[in-house]
């Protein structure tokens, strides 16, 4: 059985390292420049380069987002900014803009194009035109149901590649493509600097009486914008049933830890589908996994019901708070089991923490011991950045993340 690619989100370099670590087959990033995630890290030129030598030394792949909607003072950038790409280009570029298609296609003729979701491609007539444009592959629009995507595959070309994103936050706007942004504070969100009004909570107030302010609301609360985040965890026959070429997760805003987890998860479902699809079962313990990163409460998205028939609001606020990210592994085991790692949040003895393995849900195991690198027991690692060792009862790699948490 060929899987669908797991396109995974790296908004920095350390973010598409935990991605491949734990499962991603492509990553997706910007430049500092024509992304539509601006307040991201993002990645330098050079910084491209090396992302793009170290995925292919790997077998995998890297995916340029250039998907802003540039006006016209701005193509003298865009192309000195392609220009230097041609040196060492990405597999791919994402655009939606047609302008910069066209341009990507006249001076880095040997990428691919993908087609961003900003194009809202939501029928087989769009996606043909555009691989007759020389389209590689569509991503589709997020506003699709799972029948309207069996339905473009099968009235599609098998060479053209469709993709959907299947996890992560969704915009209110159609497709993203948003002005609410630019009214409100005048930054633009298809140029990359959304800074997310639909997520404010709304009051009225009268002309007259502006001190009495309002609260609106919409059915269950004031949240009349902001959506929900998608998951399709629990539907990975139909989505790898579905004929879609990539499932992609949503997350360059995200931590390190959020890549690694989220990509660890649906790497381990897709994989245990594809090791016995008739015997197939749903695992809890990776809607678990899913619950211990930062979120929004959770959906189907529109995949199975359609965007006019059913709402996709939040009724609270603000994210579900992800577990600790305690530290990362930055040696083996040693012939004691010790392990030295570096500190990202404070980490004490009697804690109960959690190493994520590639492949496997999150083990548990108590911090009984920690030791300073000079091998002297201290009671915590409270400095950000420390170095430290502790002993682990499971196999580490440099990498591997420990989290808080656990039962005993």
């Amino acid at each position: 059985m060929k899987l669908p690619e797991l396109l995974a989100p790296a908004g920095n370099y350390e973010k598409m390292l935990a991605a491949f670590r734990y499962g991603a087959d492509a990553v997706y990033l910007a430049g500092e420049d024509f992304g539509m995630r601006s307040a991201a890290k993002n990645f330098s030129i050079e910084e491209i380069f090396k992302a793009n030598d170290y995925a292919h030394s790997i077998g995998k792949k890297v995916f340029l987002t250039v998907n802003t909607m540039p006006h016209g003072n701005e193509y003298p950038a865009l192309k000195r900014f392609f220009k230097k790409l041609a040196k060492n280009p990405p597999d791919a570029l994402i655009i939606s803009d047609l302008g910069v298609f066209d341009l990507a296609g006249e001076m880095l003729p040997g990428v691919d194009r993908h087609v961003s979701t900003q194009a809202s491609a939501v029928s087989a007539a769009t996606c043909n035109a555009w691989y007759k444009l020389g389209a590689k592959r569509v991503i589709l629009a997020r506003e699709l149901t799972l029948e309207e995507i069996i339905a473009i595959r099968k009235n599609t070309p098998k060479k053209l590649e469709l993709e959907a994103f299947i996890h992560g936050s969704m915009c209110i706007s159609y497709s993203g493509r948003c002005l609410l942004s630019n009214y409100l504070t005048g930054r633009d969100s298809n140029r990359g600097s959304c800074t997310q009004p639909c997520r404010w909570n709304f009051v009225i107030s009268e002309e007259k009486h502006a001190e009495d302010k309002l609260p609106v609301y919409q059915d269950h609360g004031t949240f009349i914008m902001s959506s929900r985040d998608m998951s399709m965890i629990e539907h990975i026959p139909e989505l790898v049933e579905s004929g879609l070429s990539c499932l992609k997760i949503e997350g360059r805003m995200k931590s390190a830890y959020y890549a690694a987890v989220t990509t660890n998860t649906y790497r381990m479902a897709l994989d245990a589908y594809k090791k016995d699809p008739e015997g197939y079962r749903f695992d809890p313990a990776w809607n678990n996994e899913l619950d211990s990163v930062s979120h929004r409460e959770y959906s189907t998205g529109y995949f199975f019901s359609d965007i006019f028939e059913k709402p996709n609001l939040v009724t609270q606020g603000g994210y579900i708070r992800e577990k600790a990210y305690l530290a990362e592994a930055i040696s083996e085991n040693d012939e004691n089991g010790y392990v030295e790692f570096i500190q990202h949040n404070k980490i004490s003895c009697g804690d109960r923490a959690e190493l994520l393995i590639p492949g496997l849900p999150g083990q548990g195991f108590d911090v009984d011991e920690i030791l300073d690198t000079k091998g002297v027991q201290i009671l915590s690692a409270p400095h950000p950045m420390q170095h430290f060792k502790l002993k682990v009862p499971y196999p580490v790699k440099p990498g591997y993340i420990i989290r808080g948490g656990g039962s005993k």
